[in-house]
């Protein structure tokens, strides 16, 4: 049995809490980001680890910066053998970095996809697998040696919805194999690093000059946390929840078909106009013209 903290902040590393919780590495402290306003009321919403940890029975932390001196003091109250971060989302300094052994659980075979979202970028670019890699937080991003890897399929139909938990559960089984093992890690290859760099407004939007097939990727990289968009004819944007390819290497501009919405070979089989709620193409197009 190992002491732990456990650090983390999405829906993801909610996930490996709860199975952390329910091993026998059950965190002494969980340390998570301020609430912070959300929606479109911009109220005060609790990251998805402080909802986890409540309902846990878990001791909660949730500083300014984990970085202060008084959350670094609570954290070596705690005495842990191991400090778990999981998709924690604020970078993590010295002299806290080396206070503690800092296991980090990567959804992503690194080299490949060091950074902020790597499931996203590699539905994204076409990727046939990924994995979650364990591994030790260093100075560098996410450059530091792998404890254990694991390998996940991506299937040709894969959204995020659908991968991310299949990851979850195969980096909270790495996770406790390394806790209670302790195998040692290995460094890291140099060769074939990529980054993943954090989701923008520009990656969300479709490209009439980009075939299907690589519009595809992105809407099912997005969905259902983030969402992909299209620009309509007058400039607003118009979400895009659902679509299937019909001709992959197709590229074209947004038109109508009947009661089929196409973005070139692509078509948009669910969207969400800003400001309503989702409907199916055919129901958005009625009434409308493009």
């Amino acid at each position: 049995m190992a002491r732990t903290v456990f650090l983390g902040t999405s829906q993801f590393a909610a996930a490996v809490l709860d199975r952390l919780a329910d091993s026998p590495h059950r965190p002494q402290l969980v340390v998570t980001r301020p609430d912070r306003p959300a929606g479109r009321g911009r109220r005060l919403s609790a990251p998805p680890v402080a909802d986890a940890a409540r309902a846990l029975g878990l001791e909660l932390a949730q500083p300014d910066s984990v970085n202060e001196e008084e959350a670094r003091a609570r954290i070596a109250a705690a005495e842990p053998e191991a400090v778990v971060v999981c998709a924690f989302g604020a970078l993590i300094r010295e002299p806290l970095l080396s206070a503690h052994e800092m296991l980090n659980v990567h959804p992503s075979l690194l080299p490949r996809w060091r950074g902020a979202a790597p499931v996203e970028r590699a539905i994204m670019a076409g990727d046939e697998q990924t994995g979650v890699c364990i591994m030790r937080l260093t100075q560098g991003l996410d450059s530091g040696p792998v404890f254990a890897a694991g390998v996940e399929p991506i299937a040709p139909d894969d959204t995020y919805g659908t991968l991310a938990p299949r990851l979850e559960e195969l980096g909270a089984d790495l996770l406790l194999r390394v806790l209670g093992d302790r195998p040692p890690p290995i460094e890291q290859s140099e060769d074939g690093v990529t980054y993943a760099e954090k989701i923008s407004a520009a990656d969300r939007a479709l490209d009439p000059a980009a075939p299907a097939r690589v519009n595809d990727r992105v809407v099912r990289a997005l969905t259902p946390h983030i969402g992909a968009r299209v620009q309509l004819p007058d400039g607003s944007l118009l979400g895009v929840l659902r679509a299937a390819p019909r001709a992959p290497d197709e590229a074209g501009e947004l038109r109508a078909d009947g009661r089929r919405l196409l973005l070139g070979g692509l078509e948009l089989l669910e969207v969400q106009p800003a400001g309503g709620r989702p409907m199916d193409a055919a129901a958005y197009l009625r009434g409308r013209k493009l």
